[in-house]
């Protein structure tokens, strides 16, 4: 599947997205490296903080199917990922990450996306 392609997969599931609040759709595509995709969308709540972002909701679906770090090899998001998405796409280990940004397709490497990003010590 193309970079393409999963955005446009992301692009169709953001209409299932649950934001009353800001009414920003998110949608997100995940491949895993054995051709699977899992779909997420972002979910809000009155009480703010407990919103869930859609990259997080996708890779805990794929966490829950028994997927780990390093199973993935990429993630389209239609809108540019907050730093705490950021983060967790370091921790999963994607190879690249395509999102929309100011109207155009982007896709970079987890590393230009968060450099520096936090590890924990072995």
């Amino acid at each position: 599947m193309t970079d393409l392609e999963l955005l446009a997969r992301a692009d169709a599931i953001a209409e299932r997205a649950y934001a009353p609040y800001s009414t920003f759709l998110v949608g997100v595509a995940v491949l895993a490296r054995d051709g699977v995709v899992i779909e997420g969308v972002n979910v809000e709540n009155g009480a703010y903080p407990l919103g869930v972002c859609a990259e997080k909701n996708a890779i805990s679906t794929a966490i829950t199917q028994g997927y780990r770090p390093g199973e993935f090899e990429a993630i389209a998001i239609n809108a540019s990922p907050c730093g705490g998405c950021r983060q967790w796409l370091a921790e999963m280990g994607f190879e690249r990450v395509t999102f929309r940004n100011r109207g155009e397709v982007v896709t970079m490497t987890v590393a230009e996306l968060l450099p520096e990003s936090f590890e924990l010590a072995d």
